[in-house]
């Protein structure tokens, strides 16, 4: 039996040796490499269940900029302007890991001439509204007036209206203009040059370090030494987001496992008071993380940012087991092996129950969950068997005690009981209003916003950097469809009809369509008639006060095609919006700029599948989608309660209640603490309640296991107190949902410890076990 049990902690040796080896080069070669590392909220959440052309187009429009960067500096006198933009893109010519995207010309003259044989069927929407309702002896009026005016003579008798050029002024006006200093902007009293850069490679590694923002912020300074402290800036991009949930995230993995890890340092000292078990515990530790490193990374190929940060919690859990070991080492005394097959029973049903609360977090089809699972699950394992297999070996006597652990382990026999008859019925009374009152007031939120954390003064300057520039917003848009490239473009033109009478009751944010730039064949026919039929009115007006006949200009004989259209330089920005053929039919985007959060009702309003307007809001869909999976989770979650109810029963019979009931009350409690608190139920919260039912079982189990045992007492004790603070700190986290996920554990945790001794047997005595 001594070789077996040697060859196994020999084998576990060379087992945990190759999962360091794994850690250790994947933190090496693939944590230091922004491909390894994803901080994309998203990569939490399931898919949704799309279409295949949805699907395509949310994915289009989320790889669309995801390396880029746009930054915009603005000052009101426009020569500092030019000279501190010209200063900032000097300063990031020499960085070969940022690339200035060129300028693109709008080559206005050639795009004019493109379009001019199509011009007498392209009408803007407040000319056609003019053409409808203004008296024609009016509008000839206007055009005599105009035939007298300089320069309009040559050209007055083909466009007596001046229409021709206002359809592409009213376009060309649209967004920055190009210059020979490159895109500039003039708004809210500022001039804005508008510069983009490209990220190459994968230069810029989420290591924790502000690589990307340092060098804008260096350039910046260089800007600002040819400006002055009126020079603006705003800046916006994916890369920026994705580097500051890796600086966020590399300082709270650091917070809180290292917060855990002295924290349990400092537990096991004072109760032990013996350099040994702090020894031990520490490798039990070490072994759990580098498991549940080399688990994820082999199951995922990547790893989220938030897997780590939660990951980082699992030292407060993963000493328990060695905790336990030298809790009842020293209080009893007894021999390594022998104590381990007292202890084994209640260790593995232990862990059993908490592995199975994390992989109850994998049930849902959500990636980012998964992972904390797999890691969390493979490194209480290992720590587990690090106990079982090493301690007996490597543990050469005792450790003495402590003053601490004496009093802790004496405190069970003080420690009051649930009271009985009369009393315990008033008891529970009063417990169960308050409980009652504190869960009125929960409130369930489901916002995907709380999954995300990105600096306050970065969001806001996105969002000043999307509005000067009339961004949109690739969260919200409509996606737009036709049997044909015409049917297509009729669709489109009636949303935009709909969306300009909304935007003219204050109701609807700006647009991009294709349709603005290329009208359907239908509308141009239209607009040529109603532009023939007015001029022809306006025309014999004129020959009648002129004394001389006018022969109206003739009608158009060719018209604008999508695909002569989309050659058009103009047109280059709005390509990605039109799909084309897909699944049978056609299809474009409408994508929306400027979107005010209380206009996605009205917005919403006009879906209208029936006529191919499909209006998608990628926000409020994963927002519906977590209340599901809250809803979801809290039924599995009141199974998981009946399911440990029955194993217990198994193993304690009768007994079992006083083992479940205290976590079930800690669990309710929790929730109405979190009522009282005006604090929301988000599907982290009942996560959090997942893993509550997991480890707080752990501790009625060790305590109807060995009853009695002031051992077991502070085994628990010491155990709660470290998980409780490892789960706690995860409320210092920056990111709600984390935080919302901590607190919740912090309280339900603090609670079941309470709550486990009160409901020991009656009669149930309290031996202090004599010490060798």
């Amino acid at each position: 039996m001594t070789d077996a049990r040697h060859h196994r902690a020999w084998a576990w040796l060379a087992a945990a040796w190759l999962l360091a080896v794994l850690a250790l080069g994947w933190q090496q070669a693939r944590f230091w490499q922004a491909p390894r590392i994803d901080s994309d909220v998203l990569a939490l959440l399931p898919g949704l269940q799309d279409s295949p052309v949805v699907a395509r187009a949310s994915a289009g429009l989320a790889a669309q900029g995801t390396r880029q960067v746009v930054v915009m500096l603005g000052h009101a006198d426009a020569s500092i302007s030019r000279r501190a933009n010209r200063a900032f893109a000097q300063a990031l010519a020499q960085d070969d890991r940022l690339r200035a995207l060129p300028v693109e010309s709008d080559q206005g003259s050639e795009a004019l001439a493109r379009y001019a044989p199509f011009q007498r069927g392209l009408l803007t929407r407040e000319q056609r509204r003019r053409l409808q309702d203004t008296d024609p002896d009016a509008l000839a009026d206007e055009a005599l007036a105009r035939l007298f005016a300089p320069g309009v003579a040559p050209r007055w008798a083909t466009d007596p209206l001046g229409l021709d050029t206002g359809w592409w002024q009213a376009r060309a006006g649209q967004g920055p203009r190009a210059s020979g200093e490159g895109l500039v902007l003039v708004a809210d009293g500022r001039h804005w040059g508008v510069q983009r850069f490209e990220l190459t490679g994968s230069a810029f590694a989420l290591d924790g370090e502000r690589h990307l923002q340092d060098r804008l912020d260096r350039a910046f300074e260089a800007a600002r030494t040819v400006a002055d402290d009126e020079l603006q800036r705003l800046q916006a991009g994916v890369p920026l987001h994705a580097e500051a949930a890796a600086v966020q995230a590399s300082r709270e993995v650091a917070i809180i496992g290292l917060g855990s890890l002295a924290a349990v340092l400092v537990l096991v000292w004072l109760a032990f008071r013996s350099f040994r078990p702090i020894a031990l515990v520490a490798l039990s530790l070490l072994v759990g993380v580098a498991a549940g490193v080399a688990a994820t990374d082999a199951l995922f190929g990547s790893v989220h940012l938030l897997t780590l940060v939660f990951g980082a919690s699992l030292v407060g859990v993963a000493e328990d087991y060695g905790i336990h070991y030298f809790a009842s080492r020293q209080q009893a005394g007894t021999p390594p092996r022998t104590l381990l097959r007292q202890l084994l029973p209640a260790l593995a049903l232990a862990l059993a129950t908490s592995v199975l609360g994390y992989l109850a977090l994998a049930i849902a089809p959500f990636p980012g969950l998964r992972q904390m699972a797999v890691f969390s699950a493979a490194g209480l394992s290992a720590a587990f068997l690090t106990v079982v297999l090493w301690f007996p070996w490597l543990d050469r006597s005792a450790p003495r005690t402590s003053r601490f652990s004496d009093a802790v382990a004496a405190s069970l026999a003080r420690w009051p009981r649930w009271p009985s008859a009369r009393a315990g019925a008033l008891a529970a009374t009063l417990l169960a209003a308050v409980l009652a009152t504190g869960l009125a007031q929960l409130q369930a939120r489901d916002d995907l916003r709380s999954l995300q954390a990105s600096p306050a003064a970065l969001l806001q300057s996105e969002r000043e950097a999307g509005r000067l520039l009339g961004l949109p917003s690739p969260a919200q848009f409509f996606l737009v469809s036709g049997e044909s490239p015409e049917a297509l473009l009729q669709a489109e033109e009636r949303l935009v009809d709909r969306l300009d009478a909304l935007r003219g009751q204050g109701k609807a944010p700006g647009w991009r369509a294709v349709s603005d730039w290329l009208p359907s064949m239908a509308r141009q026919q239209a607009d040529a008639r109603l532009r023939g039929e007015v001029e022809s009115k306006v025309l014999a007006a004129a020959s009648s006060a002129l004394g001389e006949s006018l022969a109206p200009p003739p009608a158009p004989t060719s018209w604008l095609e999508p695909r002569d259209a989309l050659e058009n330089p103009a047109l280059a920005p709005l390509r990605p919006l039109w799909l084309g053929e897909q699944d049978g039919a056609w299809h474009s985007l409408v994508l929306l700029s400027g979107l005010a959060s209380d206009a996605t009702a009205g917005l919403a309003a006009l879906h209208a599948p029936g006529e191919g307007i499909t209006w998608v809001d990628r926000t409020a869909d994963y927002s519906t989608l977590l209340a599901h999976y809250r809803e979801l989770m809290g039924w599995l979650l009141l199974a998981g309660y009946a399911a440990v109810l029955a194993v217990l029963h198994l193993r304690f019979g009768r007994m079992a209640w006083r083992a479940w009931l205290p976590t079930a009350l800690a669990a309710l409690a929790t929730l109405a603490l979190l009522g009282w608190l005006g604090v929301p139920l988000q599907l982290f919260g009942v996560l959090a309640q997942l893993l509550l039912l997991g480890f707080g079982i752990d501790y009625g189990i060790f305590l109807l296991e060995h009853r009695g045992d002031p051992a077991s007492w502070l085994a628990v004790s010491l155990g709660a107190c470290s998980t409780t603070l490892a789960f706690g700190l995860l409320a210092l986290s920056a990111t709600p949902a984390l935080q919302g996920f901590g607190l919740s554990l912090l309280l339900g945790l603090g609670l079941v410890w309470l709550l486990t001794p009160l409901f020991r047997p009656r009669g149930e005595s309290v031996a202090l076990a004599a010490r060798p």
